[in-house]
């Protein structure tokens, strides 16, 4: 058996031995070893490669990293299956995209296409073909604690994935597996080329997924007309022009210019959007930025994990800071109320929660509330 810092089987119960696993190859080092680990503790491995959707304007790259799984499942001689979910995917993750980023908010396309594509419908593909399992190469970990599952961080903060995966439900979690979770990336890599996987040093993908090496902005401005537009900072004098009021985020220092500031002026964030006069406003004043921020917010698409009463802490962005809060019921719904204000805080957000390492899970930030 393969040894690792810690023992991957007493960590992750061998609750699937000898039961056929589904790995979602995506060509990286992170699924590859996955699907090698799962094989070596006796599963019935076999590899698929999902196809999403890239514009027909991209470089193609998909064939590219289908030829990579290929190789893996060649290498660990385990079968290998294609699914196609280019229109869905499309449907599922990039209109609905494109439509919150038309309403000025910025939703998080990988919690997107893990509720929809990976955990939904993988598992279903897979199933319908006999599957006990699927398993991807995200850094997290699915426990079992009693009678029900905890999402737990992965052992590599760095790389820990729990903040886009709270969609899962407990059933998700029942037959879903995350074998490169109690493991750091170093670790990772050095498996892979201990096992000679062919992938074992290939660069990790970054940014999503269907854009490629294109900005975020660059993307966005082939579906959505923009308007130019005024920075204005706290007070309403102009001191610089924007793009368009949809490729800024709230607490975002780039790609806007300003043309007024003084010598002492340090970095200027952005700290709102005035959609009726298409105006960016931001400031370089800490005072300023702290004090505009909310310190309550309306969630909506709630999923709880294990909904405590108690305090919790939550993030607002992939491996940001936590923020201490409490959960409520309230007349417009429930609200998150943070013990200070939280920069940064963008509606369309994912907000995840946590008790310690646990994620017990997740909501959108729909509305600020004073």
């Amino acid at each position: 058996m393969l040894k690792t810092r810690e023992d991957i089987l007493n960590k992750n119960p061998d609750r699937a031995r000898g039961k056929r696993v589904f790995v979602g190859l995506s060509g990286g080092v992170d699924s590859a070893l996955s699907a090698a680990l799962l094989k070596d503790q006796g599963f019935d491995v076999t590899g698929v490669f999902i196809k999403g959707w890239q514009p027909d304007w991209l470089p193609c790259t998909w064939r590219e990293e289908r030829r990579d799984a290929m190789r893996v499942a060649v290498a660990l001689d385990i079968p290998f299956l294609f699914f196609d979910f280019e229109k869905e995917y499309k449907q599922a993750v990039v209109d609905k995209m494109l439509e919150e980023y038309r309403h000025n908010r910025t939703p998080n396309p990988d919690v997107l296409c893990n509720r929809m594509i990976k955990f939904g419908l993988f598992w279903e593909k897979a199933k319908e073909l006999g599957a006990d399992f699927i398993a991807t190469g995200h850094y997290a970990i699915n426990q079992l604690a009693g009678d029900s599952f905890q999402l737990m961080e992965g052992e590599d903060k760095e790389k820990d994935q729990s903040y886009f995966l709270w969609t899962l439900t407990q059933n998700d979690l029942s037959h879903t597996l995350f074998p490169v979770g109690h493991l750091e990336k170093s670790e990772v890599r050095a498996l892979a080329k201990k096992l000679e996987l062919p992938n074992a040093e290939k660069k990790d993908s970054q940014g999503i997924c269907f854009m490629g090496s294109v900005s975020m902005n660059d993307f966005l401005s082939k579906f959505i007309a923009s308007s130019p537009g005024a920075v204005v900072d706290g007070r309403g004098n102009i001191i610089g022009a924007h793009r368009g009021l949809i490729f800024y985020t709230i607490g975002e220092r780039h790609g806007f210019e300003i043309t007024k500031k003084s010598a002492s002026s340090g970095p200027f964030y952005v700290i709102a959007k005035d959609v009726e006069k298409n105006r960016l406003v931001v400031s370089d004043k800490k005072e300023e930025i702290i004090s505009s921020s909310p310190k309550r917010v309306l969630i909506s698409d709630t999923n709880w994990f294990k909904k405590l009463t108690t305090q919790v802490s939550a993030r607002i962005r992939h491996r940001g800071e936590k923020h201490s809060c409490v959960v409520f019921s309230a007349e417009e719904g429930e609200i998150v109320e943070f013990d200070r204000s939280v920069p940064g805080l963008s509606l369309g957000q994912s907000i995840v929660f946590y008790n310690r390492e646990e994620c017990i899970g997740g909501a959108i930030m729909s509305k600020v509330v004073s």
